[in-house]
């Protein structure tokens, strides 16, 4: 256990948990809704600092992040936890344990050993995901300033669901993140995440701010989120904070309790990239879809491939000090 931090004491032993937009009030002796932050006698305790659910070292595409360091590796890690309750969570199993039998497992693992880990196996970032990074905030911030200090770069893949002050707290150490934006439709968020809409905008808004490099990830669902109008506000809103963010809309395979939707058909992918385009974006992809195209990088200026993608191995890269290797126009992104 460590103590957590961003909480207030209230009365009678309770707490108030300052650290995701759900705000918990947590009497003494419960956990917040993420199963893995406890009141103990007025003191709030995260239960899972290092303890490590998941470890691999994965390509950065895997996240995924197209323009941040393409080609290398990130060592991934998660504990057990979220703080959403997705049905359609592809990592159910060890995101929502905590929560639905109360058991946190996970092998311990310090945050200096992580940056051992990360260098033994030539990875240039850390990346916090596969559960929600925010969970385990306390871990990731100690392990993301040893990575920064030895001149390894950290990464969140995200629900986007940390209140400001989290995210300024972690920003100086925090290079880049892939948020999901699960939906343009706060009924959306409360019916199928438990959560809501707009406190994810605030975060999107804010990361490029913080000067923390960004990309989105939007999973279509059939019947949910995938119509045109919705695609087409999402790639709006995208696109009025920085034309130069990836979007990646991805395909759904039905999973864990949201069955009642088929795959998503390929067709829709491709036409969600033209309506991000249409939008103003210059970097649309479409992700779960190997071989597609729509994995490539172009020059948003000559139109010339320049990264070229096949799952998540690299073809021919024609980018050149952060710029098209035809005609020198910048690729947005961290090269």
């Amino acid at each position: 256990m460590r103590e957590a931090l961003l909480y207030d004491r209230l009365d009678g032993e309770a707490v108030s948990c300052r650290l995701c937009a759900h705000r918990c009030r947590i009497p003494e002796g419960k956990r917040g809704l993420c199963g893995v932050r406890e009141n103990r006698a007025g003191t709030l305790y995260s239960l899972v600092y290092g303890q490590v659910i998941a470890l691999n070292a994965d390509p950065i595409e895997k996240k995924p992040l197209f323009h941040f360091l393409p080609g290398t590796r990130a060592l991934s890690v998660a504990t057990a936890g979220c703080n959403f309750t997705c049905r359609h969570c592809q990592n159910a199993d060890i995101s929502q344990s905590p929560r639905e039998n109360g058991t946190i497992p996970g092998r311990e693992i310090s945050p200096a050993e992580l940056v051992r880990a990360a260098r033994r196996e030539g990875c240039r970032t850390i990346a916090y995901t596969y559960t929600e990074p925010t969970i385990f905030f306390e871990y990731a911030l100690d392990t993301a300033r040893r990575a920064a200090e030895e001149g390894i770069k950290n990464v969140f893949v995200t629900n986007g669901y940390m209140t400001g002050e989290a995210l300024e707290m972690i920003a100086p150490v925090l290079d880049a993140a892939n948020v999901d934006l699960k939906s343009f439709r706060d009924e959306f968020y409360r019916e199928v995440c438990g959560a809501k809409l707009k406190p994810v905008l605030e975060t999107i808004k804010k990361m490029p701010e913080l000067g923390i490099w960004i990309e989105v990830t939007t999973l279509l669902i059939p019947g949910y989120n995938d119509s045109e109008e919705e695609l087409g506000e999402i790639a709006g809103f995208l696109s009025g904070i920085d034309s130069g963010i990836p979007w990646h809309v991805s395909g759904f395979y039905p999973t864990y309790r949201l069955t009642d939707a088929p795959p998503t058909p390929a067709a829709a992918l491709r036409k969600a990239r033209e309506i991000g385009e249409a939008a103003g974006l210059r970097y649309v992809y479409t992700g779960n879809l190997p071989g597609d195209d729509g994995e490539n990088t172009y020059c948003h200026s000559c139109r010339k491939k320049i990264v070229e993608r096949t799952g998540y191995r690299l073809g021919e890269v024609n980018i050149r000090d952060g710029t098209c290797a035809y005609c020198s126009t910048p690729a947005a992104g961290v090269w």
